[in-house]
């Protein structure tokens, strides 16, 4: 197939008429998704097959730009995963914004020995400011466009979670908060709603970030699943009236730092017990229990949990069925991976408009993937989230 598409392309470099080409590519490109559907639902469209492991869910369309023009694709959907086109390329933004991002640093001569390794391999040495300009304008654009898009609908559910890269800040090079936000809506979809730098831990700045968010339409958040910020708490209940879960795997790391070594495994045994029970009143129950259990011998361990067991336990006045998803961030754990594996590529970032430009193509592309993939949420649980108030027990005052 790869020389059938390279043969295709040579017409259009000689001039063939490029109608002719462009229909010769659609069609082709038809072919092969069709085979490639038939293949992941293990039986022909509308065909009765025993090894059939998933039907087919209608078309979403799609435009394809190739040498030859714009072709306007109908991309077979699944009732169950999701299928994407081999002859695509679903990374090629991003990927194109580390290239912009490598550049920059090397046109501003910041560059480490990989990042100029890299430069080279890539045939980008010696690139002016002005080509370099111009490639992130034309990345830029996508990006800002996604980044302030009206949201519509309402969110029940918002995760926030912060990682940290090195930029050049006046001469000196400083560890930068990016914070990464999704949400899911009504129809049970996940997208990514903002992008943003600063200093994670000050108030001001979730409030200003929880705003904008606001401002671009962002309405009925119940639930804000984030680490333990200073001041995220806060801007949580004066943006959205929010409630906020504190991330259930980042405080039981946390709270193993006040156990000793040997004693870990066993704390650890006790903990896993609180969020085994099936309801919140057990579940709180459980926890007093074992918060008794340590205080004689693990004091500071047994503070630390009377001050904060609403906030690990928020999660259990909602739907059990989304207990998995919103006791901790880690739905944002594949998003945050991805953020440093193309990051440490680049080392240190020239500026904040670049790490906007790489996570943010990283996140527009998330997005695509997540759009064309099945519900994260039901409906039906959702519904209940939507429309039910939530009854919270009273806080423990330690």
């Amino acid at each position: 197939m790869t020389d059938e598409r390279m043969a295709l392309l040579e017409l259009v470099e000689k001039g063939a008429d490029a109608d002719l080409v462009r229909d010769m590519l659609a069609f082709a490109a038809d072919r092969i998704m069709d085979a490639e559907a038939e293949a992941a639902a293990g039986a022909a469209k509308g065909a009765r097959s025993p090894l059939r492991e998933v039907y087919r869910n209608g078309y979403r369309e799609r435009d394809w730009g190739t040498r030859a023009g714009r072709i306007e694709l109908a991309i077979p959907r699944l009732r169950k995963g999701s299928y994407f086109p081999s002859f695509l390329e679903p990374r090629r933004t991003a990927e194109k914004a580390l290239v912009a991002v490598v550049q920059e640093a090397y046109v501003h001569g910041i560059s480490t020995r990989a990042v100029d390794d890299l430069v080279k391999a890539l045939g980008a040495g010696g690139m002016s400011k002005s080509q370099v300009s111009r490639l992130c304008a034309e990345i830029d654009t996508r990006v800002n466009a996604f980044l302030s898009r009206p949201l519509e609908g309402r969110w029940p559910y918002l995760w926030l979670d912060a990682t940290y890269l090195k930029v050049r800040d006046g001469g000196r090079i400083v560890s930068r908060a990016v914070i990464i936000a999704v949400a899911v809506n009504e129809d049970g979809k996940r997208e990514v709603l903002g992008v943003a730098t600063g200093p994670s831990e000050a108030e001001t700045f979730w409030t200003d970030f929880l705003r904008c968010l606001a401002d671009r339409g962002l309405r009925g958040v119940k639930l804000v699943v984030a680490d333990d910020h200073k001041g995220l708490r806060a801007a949580a209940r004066r943006v959205f009236s929010a409630t906020l879960q504190r991330c259930r795997v980042h405080w039981m790391r946390n709270a193993l730092a006040h156990a000793p070594a040997k004693q870990r495994a066993a704390v650890v045994a006790m903990l896993k017990t609180i969020f085994a029970q099936d309801t919140k009143a057990d579940a709180v129950t459980q926890w007093d229990t074992v918060a008794d259990a340590l205080r004689e011998k693990q004091p500071k361990l047994s503070a630390m949990m009377d001050a904060c067991r609403e906030d690990v336990l928020a999660y259990m006045d909602f739907p059990t069925e989304h207990w998995p998803q919103i006791a901790s961030t880690n739905p944002l754990e594949r998003l945050n991976k991805e953020v440093k594996r193309r990051a440490d590529v680049v080392g240190i970032f020239p500026n904040d408009e670049a790490i906007i430009r790489l996570v943010g193509a990283q996140m527009l592309e998330f997005n695509d993937e997540w759009a064309v993939a099945r519900r994260y949420m039901s409906l039906e649980a959702l519904a209940r989230v939507s429309h039910t108030d939530i009854v919270r027990l009273p806080a423990v005052v330690a």
